[in-house]
């Protein structure tokens, strides 16, 4: 192969010349809204049949469809989504992996991670044309145009879904719509809302691009959901708690087991999470990977950069000037790009506020645990104490022992058929037995003062 000649070499050496050819500018998808005939269209790959969902966009790689009662049975592997669109429309998809894969532009493995073997892990993962998000809850591919929702019908879903439409369809008001006419005019795919590479907008407000709104909804959502698990594990810790420390009983002690348990999982949720954030925070890579509209932008610009100077080299009288030109503005765009990739404040900003968030969360129930520890302590001290108290009521007894088997001895001593002349002294028992027994309790006593002279009894 010869050597590549022109303003596309210096791009090829910088390892951008290989994504020339995927480089198209992204549409933004068409929104239907539900009067779309065609009831009951099936999906490349395996789509199922909905009830209650709305056509998606034609021409796409997946459509919804309205099924009446009654339809087939969805295909093996395919499973229910959510579609979101910028303006906070929704559509019922029920697609099968190759079509998710061909839509989100993900690798396979990824959707492995939305999978009920990883249901309970916390990941959010940036792809080049995709965010993938797995936070409790919320299982979610992101984009820069859309949101594909997995299993939105579930009761847990529900407030992600109602708030993700909602802060949605407020964003999209005649203001935004006005800065779509701009976005048009200026090739924004954002509606004039990014209109730099570096993402600052113009003017004193400034709104965060649309894959990082999604993702401060369920970061928020995921953060209220664990508040809310946790405010409920301290409703029910604290009287079972205060019931242990009063009775120490059988059902108390397997009411504060059943605590720790949950306690121990809950813990885990959220720190799953909050090392999630944490990682993402502790590299800048990782997080300028998940500005998805800026690289979107910036392809849009390169490429428009790169047809440009192709027309230039064309129709140049000076080849040479034409190219030395190109050359400058593709270093020059290159230089920026490079610069522009590490500026994440904005997401920096809204981790740390959740990671913050996530940090008084786990602060709570580690005050839970130590209530739970404290209480352990507490009810140790009461066994221990009704333990000591049990040993001295058994030292007592024993010295009362010793002092009653002395005067048993004695009597068992005279009892036996040996000849001795005090059983012909008359009225000696008497006299005799209350001396004996007498000196038997004196001993006794001084046994048991030398106890607590050692301080061995209370």
């Amino acid at each position: 192969m010869g050597r590549r000649k022109g303003p596309l070499s210096f791009a090829w050496k910088l390892g951008l010349g290989s994504k020339l050819a995927e480089l198209q500018p992204i549409s933004p998808p068409r929104v239907s809204n539900g009067n779309n005939s065609g009831a009951g269209r099936s999906c490349h790959g395996g789509l199922g049949k909905v009830e209650g969902g709305t056509l998606g966009p034609p021409g796409g790689p997946c459509m919804g469809g309205l099924v009446p009662k009654g339809g087939k049975k969805k295909t093996a592997g395919s499973r229910l989504w959510m579609r979101f669109d910028l303006t906070g429309k929704t559509e019922l998809l029920e697609c099968d992996k190759s079509v998710i894969i061909q839509r989100a532009g993900i690798p396979p493995r990824d959707l492995r991670i939305l999978g009920p073997v990883f249901s309970h892990s916390s990941n959010i993962i940036a792809r080049e044309k995709a965010m993938v998000v797995n936070l409790e809850v919320v299982r979610a591919i992101i984009t820069a145009q859309e949101v594909l929702l997995l299993d939105p019908l579930s009761q847990e879903v529900r407030p992600f879904v109602d708030q993700l439409r909602q802060q949605l369809a407020s964003r999209s008001s005649p203001k935004t719509q006005n800065s779509d006419i701009q976005g048009k005019e200026t090739g924004s795919p954002n509606g004039g809302r990014w209109l730099s590479v570096n993402g600052k907008g113009e003017g004193d407000e400034f709104e965060l691009p649309f894959e990082f709104q999604v993702l401060e909804i369920a970061l928020e959502v995921v953060c209220t959901y664990l508040e809310s698990s946790v405010s409920e594990l301290e409703k029910d810790a604290y009287p079972c708690l205060d019931d242990l420390a009063k009775n120490v009983s059988t059902k108390n002690l397997e009411r504060v087991r059943g605590l720790k348990t949950t306690l121990t999982r809950l813990l885990a949720r959220v720190q799953k999470v909050r090392d999630e954030i944490e990682h993402l925070l502790d590299d800048d890579e990782d997080m300028s990977h998940l500005y998805l509209t800026r690289k979107q932008i910036q392809n849009q610009q390169f490429e428009a950069l790169v047809a440009t100077s192709a027309s230039n080299n064309n129709v140049a009288p000076v080849p040479h000037t034409g190219r030395l030109n190109s050359y400058h503005r593709t270093t020059s765009f290159v230089n920026s790009v490079r610069s522009d990739d590490y500026d994440v404040e904005d997401l920096e900003m809204l981790l740390e506020a959740y990671f913050m968030q996530l940090d008084g969360t786990r602060n709570k129930i580690l005050s839970v645990r130590e209530y739970i520890d404290d209480t352990e302590d507490y009810v140790n001290i009461q066994l221990d104490n009704q333990r000591n108290e049990l040993i001295q009521l058994q030292l007592t007894l024993t010295i009362a022992s010793f002092a009653i088997v002395l005067d048993t001895l004695i009597a068992g001593l005279f009892a036996m058929n040996i000849p001795c002349q005090l059983y012909n002294v008359n009225n000696l028992f008497g006299p005799f037995v209350g001396g004996t027994s007498s000196g038997c309790f004196i001993i006794f006593l001084l046994i048991l003062s030398y106890a607590r002279w050692k301080k061995l009894l209370g």
